[in-house]
């Protein structure tokens, strides 16, 4: 049954996406973070659901010629270069084979997110794929919150097999990192009636990232966890929530996970913690041997030999900075971190752009979670190889988009300094989007039943 159901999901949406590319972006992202082909048993776990939602999705832009103009503001500069470099140190790589099939995986990835820079075009289009973000990854951190309560945290969460989030670790980093947005949708997109619901939902995924057992998780929810009541302007509410899931955790939670997170202050005698740390010093070593890096799936046994402290302690690098310094060199891990850099600070850029304009204010509160979920990212991912984790590159895709429409409509200033006149709604495509305009109105009014304000 789980087949037929995500079978007849996935070529019900295609008639939509002929006539609308734009949904072709949020069917392939609800493939690629949810994988819910991954959940069933039979035929679909094969079938190349996201090739034939991604070819229909170029069909129908060809269909409707579609402008296939990419924005080019200086993440998406930044990010090009890298998937430049990238080729690069694949051409160069000390693993052929292994490396181009990393490439072509990643550059897949990569491609589609520069599709939807072409067509997430508008804000109601902005709000749909910030909701399949959020639902696809929260509906795991809802499943894993109350698994985690009901068997008292004896066990540790997992993702579905064969994804990126197959792991506890994966799981609950990505977990962390949808808990903001779940947050910035409870507060902004939610009827009056339904936003408990969604604050406990909220409330379920910080447990069920904890209930992952990850450390790197643990340690990430609580750097997040300060950023989050930081930056936010409704600080008693996140206290709360914050107080509520800390409760919960401290009565469910075994002796055990307590010694597993515990392990971090004494990391010297973990031999995971060791051999992680061997990886690093190989990685670092690969670097400076080679400019270009070993590139993709690098860190095998020959190099180990090579390159490690101890030649015998083979590990997975475990760290997206080490993963993007051993396997693209330095020049990898500049671009690598200077994206991440300039997304934060154009983000920052949208909050001061919609300061003082009521019906923006949550365009001001979602920059904002997407702050704090990338510190979330780059918190946990510090003891994670997900450098390629495209929930990463999908909070680069939110951030040049509301640059974009800020842009276009005369809020944020011309990469020349020049401002320019706010289009006209037509022009905008508002007509053609979705949600209709009583879905718009619900966020301006969610932002002021709320009272929040530029965070």
């Amino acid at each position: 049954m789980r087949d037929i159901a995500v079978t007849l999901a996935v070529f019900g949406s295609l008639p939509f996406i002929l006539k609308r590319p734009w949904i072709g972006i949020l069917v392939w992202t609800w493939l690629g973070f949810m994988n819910p082909h991954r959940m069933a048993w039979g035929f679909s776990t094969t079938m190349p659901f996201a090739y034939i939602v991604a070819l229909t999705t170029f069909t129908s832009m060809i269909m409707h010629r579609v402008p296939k103009r990419i924005p080019w503001e200086r993440e998406t500069v930044v990010l090009a270069l890298f998937i430049g470099w990238m080729l690069i140190t694949t051409i160069n790589a000390l693993f052929p084979a292994y490396a181009w099939e990393q490439f072509e995986k990643i550059i897949k990835i990569q491609v589609m997110i520069f599709v939807a820079m072409m067509l997430i075009t508008t804000e109601d289009r902005l709000k749909w794929l910030v909701w399949v973000i959020a639902i696809s990854i929260g509906v795991y951190g809802l499943k894993g919150g109350i698994f985690t309560i009901i068997h008292g945290g004896a066990f540790r969460v997992q993702g579905p097999p064969g994804t990126f989030i197959e792991g506890n670790n994966e799981l609950g980093l990505a977990v962390a990192m949808t808990v903001p947005l779940l947050y910035f949708l409870a507060r902004n997109a939610t009827p009056l009636s339904l936003r408990p619901a969604v604050y406990a939902i909220t409330v379920l995924n910080a447990i069920g990232a904890i209930g992952t057992q990850s450390r790197g998780a643990m340690v990430g929810m609580a750097i997040m966890g300060l950023v989050f009541w930081f930056k936010s302007r409704q600080k008693f509410m996140v206290a709360i929530l914050g107080a509520l899931s800390i409760l919960v955790i401290a009565q469910i939670m075994p002796e055990e996970w307590y010694d597993r997170m515990n392990s971090i202050k004494t990391y010297q005698d973990d031999g995971s913690a060791q051999g992680r740390i061997n990886a690093w010093w190989t990685a670092f070593n690969v670097a400076k041997a080679r400019i270009t890096g070993g590139g993709f799936e690098t860190f095998q046994p020959v190099v180990f030999q090579f390159y490690a402290p101890n030649p015998n302690d083979v590990h997975d690098v475990h760290s997206i900075y080490f993963e993007a310094l051993g396997e693209h060199g330095f020049p990898g891990l500049f671009l690598f971190l200077l994206l991440a850099l300039l997304t934060w600070r154009s983000a920052s850029s949208v909050r001061k752009a919609v300061k003082g304009i009521p019906e923006r204010l949550w365009w001001a509160e979602l920059a904002t979670m997407v702050q704090v979920s990338l510190v979330a990212y780059l918190v946990a991912g510090a003891f994670l190889g997900m450098a390629y984790f495209d929930y990463y590159y999908n909070l680069v895709l939110i951030v040049v988009v509301m640059k974009v429409i800020l842009r276009r409509e005369g809020l944020l200033r011309n990469r020349g300094g020049v401002t320019v006149a706010p289009p006209s709604s037509k022009a905008l495509g508002t007509s053609a989007s979705l949600p209709p305009s009583s879905a718009r109105g619900q966020f301006a009014k969610g932002a002021e039943i709320s009272g929040s304000g530029a965070p």
